[in-house]
């Protein structure tokens, strides 16, 4: 997957909720790992967006895999609607629209959602995305970059 247009990236990934601060190796807020964040403005171009594109297709394997669009042609509609790069990978939009429907505390339908579990709270479907994505970041830093003890 390449990484998404500027449209989906804004200059860092930061949230404004660093728990790196607090000792966690993997930020609940954006995702990223605490070295990432501490070298981010010295990273090249191609660093930020190798981090960029991890996040990106982290979201998109989460997403992927909790909500599903039933009515695509609504779902286009709502991309529309709410101006995101219609370009983009479905699952990478399909979270953007997610979080205005938290914001404007209206039902998944109205994008076209379902999900395997028929669950249809915005908001909850938003937290155990969250939660999926940050699971998957800490698995691929502990994968990456585990030191031996010995």
């Amino acid at each position: 997957m390449t990484t998404p247009r500027q449209n989906l990236q804004k200059s860092t990934p930061c949230v404004g909720i660093c728990s790196t601060t607090f000792g966690d190796r993997v930020c609940r807020g954006c995702k990223r790992y605490a070295h990432e964040i501490d070298q981010w403005n010295s990273f090249s171009a191609a660093q930020q967006n190798a981090v960029w594109r991890r996040l990106f297709e982290v979201r998109a394997a989460a997403v992927s895999s909790a909500l599903e669009v039933a009515d695509w042609q609504c779902f286009e509609g709502a991309v529309r609607h709410y101006k995101l790069p219609e370009d983009e990978p479905w699952a990478l939009l399909a979270y953007e629209l997610l979080r205005r429907l938290v914001s404007t505390n209206r039902p998944i339908a109205d994008c076209g959602f379902c999900t395997p579990d028929g669950a249809a709270e915005a908001l909850d479907l938003l937290k155990a995305i969250d939660s999926d994505i940050f699971q998957r970041s800490l698995a691929h830093f502990e994968h990456s970059f585990r030191v031996s003890a010995l």
